[in-house]
């Protein structure tokens, strides 16, 4: 048995401990919002946030979940109200087809936690997942402003 924490919810799996934690997070616990992109932890679709790092979850066994605090994309925002990073992809309607886009918002709530004021250069340093429709453009602006809204609120 595997416990960690997830969305701030205590989960236990009974499953083979180098199963990769985002088939656990899909499969077995029914949060469909981390993708499958690549599988080889390139593209960044499958990132969420493990002790408050981004992690590409398809290359990470779940046995190294053990005792961890997860936030999947069905997580980040807190009280029912959007987080920044999401409140900003909305402004700016940044999601063309929209299926690698949970791993950008979680690549990027990540690096606003250390760098909460980002240049273009952090993030073209930082944010290194893949879109296949090339929505870049759009995602940096709405990384300017979600570092915006971050500042004028308290979430963290």
């Amino acid at each position: 048995m595997i416990s960690f924490t997830i969305n701030g919810e205590p989960k236990s799996v009974d499953v083979d401990g180098d199963t990769p934690l985002l088939w656990v997070v899909r499969d077995e616990l029914d949060l469909k919002g981390t993708k499958f992109g690549c599988g080889k932890a390139a593209c960044g679709a499958c990132t969420l946030h493990i002790d408050g790092a981004a992690v590409r979850s398809c290359s990470y066994p779940v046995k190294m979940a053990e005792g961890k605090d997860i936030i999947t994309i069905e997580g980040l925002g807190q009280d029912g109200a959007l987080h920044p990073v999401q409140q900003a992809w909305k402004e700016h309607v940044v999601p063309q087809c929209g299926y690698c886009q949970p791993g950008f918002m979680m690549a990027t709530a990540a690096m606003l936690d250390k760098i909460p004021q980002p240049t273009d250069e952090d993030i073209d340093n930082n944010i290194l997942n893949v879109c296949r429709c090339a929505t870049y453009y759009r995602m940096r602006k709405a990384i300017h402003r979600a570092a915006e809204i971050k500042s004028q609120t308290k979430v963290q």
